[in-house]
């Protein structure tokens, strides 16, 4: 028997949640990450990073788009049946999100998280499904790595060189139809965890891991210890972007308080890309990043029985170009997922 929908408040900013599972996933990426180690999971691999559009950013909202469609089909749902959608991105006043709006005409509601995105659009569009709100809800998120470097820091022609600790954006895009037709033995959402703003004064910003660390360990703490869950206790927990340089960090920074997640943490960046062929450096980033891995490698190996519980929290880097170049430093924010296979 279905459960009726609901939601229990557990702690400041952490929610159990009934009733809401997981209809369908789908997500498009461009074809660096297609050739990199999960490039069979994902549905489209495009052939170039254009696509035949006239820009980058045009590009980025054609990735969006088609996630969130064949997302749709999936579902063996019509647009008008989708009652909300929430989405982010990183380009200014959220224009991937906005402009695809237009097209498919649903109820919108866009979050920015940065490369958090996701987890924020998918946790908050769980909580209206338990809240008694729609019943159909899409999820999604995307970015473009040309489009990000032309906004974040330079235009990819000027041929800079790029740091050892700078992570490259995804060409990518996930989207996940939430459903309070909790599908047999499907993926449920049981938990968020709504993350805080914590700043440790980090100024790099080509250095993201670093900065968005303390985050990452500060929501999986307090999930675990709101939820009474141990590390253990899940399959994996998978961070959004921290990289190479950023994932130690998380693990040692929950060290210090007395809990030691490193055996099950692994990161969307890092599994994204293959660090020595693809010259990506610390990994992977962007909204996109967690969005395309959740999407297509992480709900497979739910799905497929590999795995059965999983906490997604997906880091973001809360600056803006005129904020680093006026010397202030880059806060971070972390928003988690729990999703466990029925």
């Amino acid at each position: 028997m279905q459960r009726e929908r609901g939601m229990e408040a557990l702690g400041p900013g952490t929610y159990r949640l009934y009733g809401v599972g997981i209809a369908t996933t789908a997500a498009v990426v461009g074809p660096k990450e297609g050739r990199g180690p999960l490039g069979g999971y994902f549905d489209r691999v495009w052939p170039d990073d254009e696509h035949g559009q006239a820009t980058f950013e045009a590009a980025e909202l054609a990735l969006a788009t088609e996630a969130a469609t064949v997302a749709v089909e999936r579902a063996g749902l019509e647009w008008e049946q989708v009652e909300a959608v929430l989405g982010g991105d990183l380009l200014d006043q959220l224009i991937t999100t906005n402009f695809a709006g237009r097209a498919h005409g649903r109820p919108l509601l866009g979050v920015f998280a940065a490369c958090a995105s996701f987890t924020e659009a998918l946790g908050l569009g769980a909580c209206l499904i338990a809240g008694g709100g729609p019943r159909t809800v899409l999820a999604m998120a995307a970015s473009h790595h040309y489009a990000a470097e032309r906004q974040f820091r330079f235009p990819t022609e000027l041929g800079y060189q790029r740091l050892p600790t700078a992570s490259w954006t995804a060409t990518a895009a996930g989207a996940t139809v939430l459903t309070a037709d909790v599908p047999p033995g499907g993926l449920i959402v049981e938990a968020v965890t709504f993350g805080r703003v914590v700043d440790y004064g980090q100024k790099n910003p080509n250095d993201m891991g670093s900065a968005m660390a303390p985050a990452a360990a500060d929501t999986i703490l307090r999930h675990l210890q709101a939820t009474g869950q141990r590390p253990g206790d899940f399959d994996r927990i998978v961070t959004g972007d921290l990289g190479a340089v950023g994932v130690p960090l998380a693990a040692e920074a929950a060290r210090r308080s007395g809990t030691e997640i490193a055996p099950v943490l692994d990161d969307c960046g890092l599994l994204l890309y293959d660090r020595d062929d693809e010259d990506v450096h610390n990994g992977g980033s962007g909204a996109g990043c967690s969005a395309a891995v959740f999407n297509a490698y992480l709900a497979t190996r739910l799905l497929g029985g590999s795995w059965r519980h999983l906490l997604l929290a997906a880091t973001g880097a809360l600056f803006s170009p005129t904020t680093y170049r006026q010397g202030e430093s880059i806060p971070g924010i972390c928003h988690a997922v729990e999703i466990r296979r029925g």
